[in-house]
């Protein structure tokens, strides 16, 4: 046995570190877009029926946790310390989600109006959006760990989908907003998760199933996205001012909530995702038109010039880039911006009927993907070593 003979178990390191490698890379989301693809044109109507079924439980309940770690890196940027500490340094990026949803949806009308496409005007919206899990991906592949551009992208990122979700809810009501039920639950929500940090509650479950659970409810009898539920909840679970693991200062603190949190849900969430690409991913190829070439266009070429331009003019009020987010950098990560996924479906959905238009406005936000392609290889030429 290799355990008497002092050798290590290399099968078992093997198996372990590539499973760490496929965690580490998020490949399960690949895996489970790419399946979809797969799916959806060799046998469509079995696809439908599963990816229907599945939709609710992975969109609106499973998400929630990777939002959830999405904020927890938000939340530990923002520590003191931090690469997004200071205020005038975390709310550049809010500003750059602004500007990276303008000049899409600017160039979109325009593409539209040159092409005399006036009747597709009502997709607009489409290219607003920043997938967080896939850029988060792409943001992983091009920057080096403790990078102010990963928590910078990951903040706009969350910024641009609760921006996109209220042009969701006003331009493209599925339903009526009741800011009434958005209020009655989430707050008690926010007010139990900061009344159980004052009295020293620390077990993460008791944050998710309570005042999470509150927020949900809140956000989904309020008529917004759900998915979002633990994102003002996570900021208010017990952590370290100095846990600055993220960064790579490995402090020796104690297990804060925040931490826990993380340190269990880090594997699940990635089959999560496969989930995710899985029930989302499924367009049919066949569908590529002139709407598909709009999206992709003003995703691809829009995100990076709204995001640095709108960037630029904030620090000429005050507002300043973290240190180390230099002008190449900020470039790049504009161009990881540009994968719009997930919502860009949803605003799709929401904006066109069943229709080629539909279906090509889908190949679009599905297409975008090729974004960081562009980002990685833009890193490279820019000199950005991971």
């Amino acid at each position: 046995m290799s355990g008497q003979s002092g050798r290590p178990n290399r099968g078992h390191g093997g198996a372990t570190a590539a499973f760490e490698f496929i965690l580490d890379n998020s490949l399960l989301l690949i895996a489970g877009a790419l399946a979809a693809l797969v799916w959806v044109n060799v046998n469509a109507p079995g696809y439908g029926r599963v990816s229907a079924s599945l939709r609710f439980a992975v969109n609106d309940i499973a998400m929630v946790f990777f939002f959830g770690l999405a904020t927890k890196e938000v939340v530990e940027a923002m520590l003191p310390g931090g690469p997004l500490s200071s205020v005038r340094e975390g709310a550049l990026p809010i500003f750059a989600a602004v500007g990276g949803m303008a000049a899409p949806a600017g160039i979109y009308l325009l593409s539209i109006r040159a092409l005399g496409m006036p009747e597709i005007h009502s997709g607009w919206a489409i290219p607003c959006a920043t997938d967080i899990a896939f850029s988060y991906l792409a943001a992983r592949l091009i920057f080096p760990r403790g990078s102010p551009a990963i928590p910078f992208l990951l903040l706009l990122a969350i910024a641009d989908d609760a921006l996109g979700l209220l042009v969701l809810a006003v331009f493209y009501p599925s339903g009526a907003l009741s800011p009434v039920m958005l209020g009655a639950l989430l707050v008690p929500g926010m007010v139990l998760a900061w009344t159980m940090r004052r009295y020293g509650v620390e077990n993460f479950w008791a944050y998710v199933c309570g005042p999470g659970v509150l927020s949900w409810l809140g956000l989904f009898y309020g008529g917004l996205h759900p998915a979002l539920a633990l994102v003002p909840i996570i900021p208010l679970m017990p952590h370290h001012k100095s846990d600055l693991r993220l960064f790579g200062r490995a402090a020796t603190v104690r297990l804060f909530t925040l931490k826990q949190f993380a340190d269990w849900w880090r594997a699940p969430v990635q089959f999560v995702l496969l989930g995710f690409g899985l029930v989302n991913a499924g367009v049919p190829l066949t569908a590529v038109g002139p709407v598909t070439w709009i999206v992709l266009a003003s995703l691809v070429i829009g995100k990076p010039i709204g995001i640095v331009a709108t960037s630029l003019l904030a620090e000429q009020f005050g507002f300043r880039r973290a240190a180390g987010l230099d002008l190449r950098t900020l470039v790049t990560l504009g161009m990881a911006a540009g994968i719009g996924f997930t919502v860009a479906l949803f605003f799709a959905a929401a904006a066109f009927a069943p229709s080629p238009v539909l279906d090509q406005a889908k190949m679009g936000a599905l297409l975008s993907f090729s974004a960081a392609f562009v980002a990685i290889a833009a890193g490279r030429v820019l000199g950005i070593k991971r």
